[in-house]
């Protein structure tokens, strides 16, 4: 995670195949109400809670990189890859 903060959410994608963790993490993020950015290799992707265009991490400023709700990294292309959240979601947390 980015930040200093210890994530509400931490979950890992290990589908097998090229690019199936990342894929099945884009469809959880989805699914849970989460906008997120595209891939900048070597670096994580920004996520958003709601409907958001979010930049390639390098062109983010730190303090756009502060209000994100959280992060995506790993090997995004043969996984795995892991979400980590600021703040779980409500089925998530129950």
């Amino acid at each position: 995670m980015p930040t200093a903060n210890q994530p509400a959410l931490t979950k890992t994608f290990e589908q097998p195949g090229t690019f199936q963790a990342f894929y099945a993490a884009q469809q959880w993020l989805t699914k849970h109400g989460y906008s997120f950015g595209p891939t900048c290799r070597g670096q994580p992707v920004g996520i958003l809670k709601g409907d958001f265009i979010i930049a390639k991490w390098r062109n983010l400023t730190d303090q756009e990189i502060e209000q994100l709700d959280g992060c995506l990294t790993g090997d995004m292309r043969e996984g795995p890859v892991t979400v980590f959240l600021n703040e779980a979601p409500a089925q998530e947390a129950a």
